[in-house]
């Protein structure tokens, strides 16, 4: 029995045995770092081709000209970005009630728990309602994937000094990618929410308070604050360059 023992210790301690765990982070979280690396390259892949057209055009539709109206409304704005402002403001502060949904995971407090995740729902779900809201208005003024209004109404959108024969193509150029980009984030973003309320489910059931451990909800949390950290760059590269 002993030599049995002593035989399986050897193989537990085996230069062969896999050893620690890098940089000893569980294996389900290492794979979501994995996961949303890869996804870094695909929307930089994006933008960066936004930029590159972008910045070789002679001529590209003004940010504080598209989109200085508020959506739903009659508003033209004198400040401009106004409506977008208050998109990002709500996909932050859900970033924040996320952070506090795992901090309440860390000390087992399920109500807490439960509470902030609602929160990071409601505001998963009112950033999308804002973003359909935004898209609805846009398509109104003729802006589509492959389409631009008329020229009369497209001349309004672009920056003074630009020529009117590169308006059709730059202005196209600019709502398929603007669609593309914005819709492709706008999934990811429906993606995070339909998972946050599966886990929330869990918690309610008290899944992971009888596995003594609310990793789950950290490793959900590490993807919603990459899609909050792309919207910071894809609200720079459309409404602020």
């Amino acid at each position: 029995m002993s030599t049995a023992v002593s035989q399986i210790d050897e193989v537990k301690t085996t230069p062969w045995a896999g050893g620690r765990s890098p940089f000893s982070v569980e294996y389900g979280k290492l794979m979501m770092w994995f996961f949303l690396l890869s996804d870094a390259f695909t929307f930089s892949s994006l933008l960066i081709a936004y930029g590159a057209l972008r910045f070789s055009s002679t001529s590209w539709p003004a940010a504080d000209k598209i989109f200085q109206s508020v959506p739903g409304t009659s508003i033209e704005s004198g400040a401009p970005l106004v409506f977008v402002g208050i998109m990002t403001f709500i996909l932050i502060l859900s970033s924040v009630t996320m952070v506090l949904a795992v901090e309440a995971g860390h000390r087992n407090a399920k109500k807490e728990v439960a509470w902030w995740m609602v929160a990071t729902v409601i505001g998963g779900f009112m950033f999308l309602g804002c973003q359909a809201l935004e898209w609805s208005h846009l398509h109104s003024e003729g802006f589509w994937w492959g389409s631009v209004p008329p020229m009369e109404k497209l001349k309004e959108f672009f920056e003074e000094g630009g020529t009117v024969a590169s308006y059709g193509t730059y202005g196209q150029q600019f709502a398929n990618l603007f669609f593309t980009i914005t819709g492709f984030h706008g999934f990811h973003v429906f993606t995070g929410v339909v998972i946050n309320i599966i886990i929330l489910i869990n918690v309610l059931a008290g899944t992971y308070e009888k596995r003594g451990s609310y990793l789950m909800v950290e490793k959900v949390g590490l993807y919603w604050h990459f899609v909050d950290l792309v919207w910071v760059f894809v609200f720079t590269f459309f409404y602020l360059v």
